[in-house]
């Protein structure tokens, strides 16, 4: 109601010849060239429709409308930076960098500049800590929360017991497919399985040692941390030499439709994490038909609605236009600052009821986020690829990661670079 207010008296002083309101304005770090473009795309059409969506059914967000700035990265953590850098003076108020890379960078530059940052399943890890990392947050959940859900579903798998068992996890050879290892570590102590660890060189393509060491060494499992053209080579070598696929599982960022339509009928039964819910069976979609794709304003060309990525991207969109009306209601502004948007990313709160009456019914997992935890709960689920039908099923309820092993890393990590860079912890209590 408080929001609902505000926005009439915005529109009030528009129409009494007063000065329109400020824009809200999200830049997109896209990256729409280069190797990883055919999973870059569909993730920046479903993050530009959303916002595109709220302009043109809602008006906005409380009477602002959203401006988005889009500027190609390539997936170069260079280039991401000077897209930071080339647009952070025109009112950001949130940065979605799309690469683990460009997060690592933008970090200390976003902190110091006072401009919230979302890496949602990505980034550093331990940034779910708000005390130290007061203004980057990766809601819902993380890299190590993932590595975990991969080895519980295992462990669900076997019967609960993997002592001796191998696990491979073949990774992209950079900060992001770094991420898992260490938690992957601490895991195969607590359940006594080996790991072992394979490195793959960007962009992926040539895999035939790793392929050649799975042949060999027969490994019960392997995890995958791979993006783009990697995925699909991956999944094509796994075919290659009849690895079962029920036993191949990739992170959120390995199960797209692009990493395995390629594989053919070979792909059938390759498994992936995901934090939401593939598909277009929701509400939504009929209004993006009718405001985006039918009124000529789709980012795209209107076919990749409803695959994993662009619902990811749309997803990404949801949460900031969310975290923006909080900020409206909490600062009792229209206009919203940075540190306002903080704010409101900080008291966000994602229930099954608000994600109903946005039209996307139990399409995410209900989370909080608080000072303390910029990270959400950390569920996961796991979906399976049909090749006949073309399509995701889910196959598991969401997961909880393993807490008693995470939350001591990320207390750990978030620590030393809190010493590192000499700030001190805020008192979230």
């Amino acid at each position: 109601m408080k929001l609902k207010k505000l926005a009439v008296a915005a529109a009030a002083m528009v129409a009494l010849g007063a000065p329109a309101m400020a824009e809200i304005v999200f830049p997109s770090l896209s990256y729409r060239t280069g190797p990883y473009a055919a999973n870059g795309t569909p993730f920046a059409d479903g993050y530009a429709d959303y916002f595109t969506l709220i302009n043109e059914r809602d008006g906005g967000i409380g009477g602002e409308k959203i401006r988005l700035l889009e500027c190609e990265t390539g997936y170069n953590t260079e280039k991401g930076v000077e897209c930071y850098e080339s647009t952070k003076g025109e009112g950001a108020v949130l940065y979605e960098p799309l690469s683990t890379g460009i997060t690592y960078q933008l970090i200390p530059k976003a902190s110091a500049d006072g401009i919230p940052v979302h890496s949602g399943g990505y980034g550093r890890t331990s940034a779910a800590n708000g005390a130290v990392f007061k203004w980057i947050f990766n809601y819902p959940t993380n890299y190590w929360y993932g590595a975990s859900v991969a080895i519980k579903h295992i462990l669900d798998q076997e019967g609960g017991d993997i002592s001796g068992k191998t696990i491979a996890l073949l990774y992209h050879n950079s900060a992001y497919g770094k991420e898992p290892i260490r938690t992957l570590e601490e895991l195969a102590k607590k359940h006594g399985f080996n790991l072992t660890l394979l490195p793959v060189d960007h962009p992926g393509q040539e895999q035939k040692s790793q392929w050649l060491q799975i042949r060999r060494e027969k490994p019960d499992y392997v995890l995958m941390w791979g993006w783009g053209v990697m995925n699909q080579v991956a999944i094509q070598e796994a075919a290659n030499i009849r690895y079962p696929m029920d036993h191949f599982i990739g992170i959120w960022w390995s199960g797209s439709e692009n990493d395995v339509k390629a594989a053919g009928a070979k792909g059938d039964g390759y498994k992936a994490l995901s934090f939401h819910m593939p598909g277009s069976d929701f509400p939504v979609f009929d209004d993006i038909q009718k405001y985006v794709v039918d009124a000529g304003k789709a980012a795209g060309a209107g076919d990749q609605i409803g695959t994993v990525l662009y619902n990811r991207g749309l997803y990404a969109a949801m949460l900031a236009v969310e975290a923006a009306r909080t900020a409206q209601e909490l600062s009792g502004n229209t206009r919203i600052t940075p540190a306002e948007m903080r704010d409101g990313m900080e008291n966000l709160d994602m229930s099954e009821e608000k994600m109903a009456a946005l039209g996307l019914p139990g399409f995410g997992p209900a989370f909080k986020v608080t000072c303390a935890n910029h990270g959400g709960n950390g569920l996961a689920l796991v979906q399976q690829w049909d090749a006949t039908a073309q399509k995701w099923n889910v196959i598991t309820d969401y997961i909880e990661p393993d807490l008693e092993v995470i939350q001591p890393l990320i207390e750990e990590d978030s620590a030393a670079f809190a010493a590192e860079n000499n700030i001190t912890p805020r008192d979230c209590n």
